[in-house]
């Protein structure tokens, strides 16, 4: 089914803007400041779906110039970050499911940690997509800093969200971790998505109605016989009709009646009125 909310949109750029943020979170990785969170896992893709349905998540979310987002992260993916970092060699088996084990102090701050990590990327991502689009934002807007981050309730289930997956290369499992930008956001990256559309001169003086062409259809003779008739017909029979007042058609919709008239050897229309 069709969603109102998406007409006109170009949903279906979307692609592209997760490929660039693919390419920025790829180059933020290798930063020092990165390694010493992600080293063990590297980046496998970057797309936007829906929203992931379930109270599994637990959604934090941040502020900033160009709007708020909220991220949330698959357990395996902080317990196995968690493992990494504190054990020698990192998690060379798949990930566990920790869905049994306790949330702990240094999970909660490491998720905050990573939360700040990626919003910013993700601001950086949208205020160089809008900026290269012109896209003009509030000067205030545009002095504000990013807020700290704070737990939030899950998006909707139609909402938009970036969903990165992490890949360990070492046991070759994968995790998640989700980005939900809120309506402001997903606004401005829609528009510097928006394909610039090429302007028409307009005449100075020239009205749309003197300017727009559409093509108008006569159907002069409308008659109708039975199917046995139809498939009795030969060569040289003769259907009698006769040629009253034509119907004047745009895609099929009847607008006028014309009369038909002969002129110099060609039928013209005239004498148009508005079909009832």
């Amino acid at each position: 089914m069709l969603d109102p909310a998406l007409l006109g949109r170009p949903v279906h750029l979307l692609p592209s803007f997760a490929g660039a943020f693919a390419e920025d979170m790829t180059a933020m990785l290798s930063a020092p400041g990165w390694r010493r969170y992600w080293s063990s896992f590297e980046l496998a893709q970057v797309a936007f779906e829906r929203a992931p349905e379930g109270g599994a998540l637990r959604w934090l979310s941040m502020s900033g110039p160009h709007g708020v987002a909220a991220v949330a992260f698959e357990r395996a993916l902080l317990v196995g970050l968690l493992e990494a970092r504190y054990s020698a060699k990192g998690p060379a088996r798949p990930l566990s499911d920790p869905a049994g084990e306790r949330v702990t102090a240094t999970e909660e701050r490491l998720a905050v940690t990573l939360t700040q990590q990626l919003f910013e990327v993700l601001a950086m991502r949208v205020r160089v997509a809008a900026s290269a689009a012109g896209v003009e934002v509030e000067r205030r807007a545009a002095a504000s800093t990013p807020t700290a981050a704070t737990p939030a309730a899950a998006p909707g289930k139609n909402a938009w969200v970036l969903a990165v997956t992490l890949r360990e290369p070492q046991g070759g499992s994968t995790a998640r971790c989700f980005m939900a930008p809120d309506a402001r956001m997903m606004g401005l990256i829609l528009q510097a998505l928006q394909p610039e559309r090429p302007q028409r001169a307009q005449r100075t003086g020239e009205s749309i109605g003197t300017s727009l062409k559409v093509k108008l259809d006569g159907r002069l003779i409308s008659h109708e016989i039975t199917l046995e008739a139809l498939f009795g017909l030969k060569v040289g029979d003769v259907i009698p009709v006769s040629v009253g007042r034509a119907d004047v058609l745009l895609d099929e919709a009847r607008l006028f009646t014309a009369a038909v008239a002969e002129h110099k050897g060609k039928l013209c229309l005239t004498s148009f009125e508005d079909a009832e």
